[in-house]
């Protein structure tokens, strides 16, 4: 055993190691995810016995991730910081999407601590407010309900079972969204011919609706009619296209709400004396964004 505060000494350590892995960032806190583990493909989740991930706080090199705008667009961004702020989660691109506002707040806790400060502009009013908002509570609202499997579908006889989408399926939807800007920005274009407009909008709106029935036709883990499951994702792909416009309704809305109900509830927040003699309401709600280059700033 070596003295570390003699002068000229080294410290003894085992062939290989790092003498400086003591000061190794170590886990700040433990989550259990709204998913319960489940819809992870083999090999994606290191599970626990008791259920709980251990969250790490960033690295620089995390931080640094953040500052690329096209990881930042494509999802890739918050797939390295998850697999590396949460080892246990081995490809995040799998990951249901309903554990990444928990795992995104974890992380902001971890790094950041418990607090974080809003700006807030009042109902009737322009004037903005700093408002401090404690993650820790936001972090016990997520995932407290159940994910509903089962749709309630309108036709006699048919059982149809979902998953949540992945996080690259979610990616997808919001790649999705800068289609639908970009075919407004075309049909808007002052420049082009009337035909290149239709060609162009006939491109992207195709393109749109395949991503969109492709979602939901993803979602989609069995649907059993006349006591036989069908699991088959070409028969199930099959079947969407081919299904009354009902019953595609019934599945698109139960997705949604099951989308809505996992999301992360706006805060509630009281009016300042100031902003109530401005015509501000008693109460209101502050919607809680979770765009990187501001979350994580």
């Amino acid at each position: 055993m070596t003295d570390n505060n003699s002068p000229g000494m080294v410290e003894l350590t085992a062939p290989g190691a790092n003498p400086l892995q003591k000061f190794f960032r170590q886990p700040k806190l433990y989550i259990t995810l709204p998913s319960k583990g489940r819809w992870y493909p083999a090999g994606s989740l290191e599970t626990t016995e008791n259920g709980e991930l251990a969250v790490f706080a960033m690295t620089a090199k995390d931080e640094l991730t953040l500052k690329t705008p096209d990881a930042l667009i494509n999802g890739a961004a918050t797939v390295e910081i998850i697999q590396s702020c949460v080892p246990s989660i081995l490809n995040a691109w799998v990951m249901p999407s309903i554990d990444v506002d928990a795992l995104l707040i974890a992380i902001r806790i971890a790094t950041y601590g418990p607090t974080m400060d809003v700006e807030v502009t009042a109902p009737n009013t322009t004037q903005a407010n700093n408002f401090q908002m404690d993650l820790r509570q936001v972090l016990e609202t997520v995932g407290v309900e159940e994910f509903v499997e089962d749709v309630p579908t309108t036709t006699p006889g048919l059982h149809v079972k979902i998953r949540p989408v992945t996080y690259k399926e979610y990616t997808s939807a919001a790649l999705q969204t800068f289609e639908e800007e970009r075919m407004f920005r075309i049909v808007n274009d002052g420049d082009l011919e009337q035909e290149r407009k239709l060609e162009l909008f006939g491109e992207t709106f195709t393109k749109i609706r395949d991503l969109t029935v492709g979602m939901i036709s993803n979602s989609i883990v069995s649907i059993t009619v006349d006591d036989i499951e069908v699991t088959n994702r070409v028969h199930i792909t099959d079947f969407i296209d081919n299904a009354d416009k009902s019953v595609f309704t019934d599945i698109t809305k139960h997705i949604e709400a099951e989308k809505t109900k996992h999301a992360v509830k706006p805060l509630k927040v009281f009016a300042t004396e100031e902003q109530l003699e401005l015509g501000a309401p008693k109460e209101f709600e502050v919607p809680i964004v979770f765009d990187q280059s501001t979350f994580f700033a």
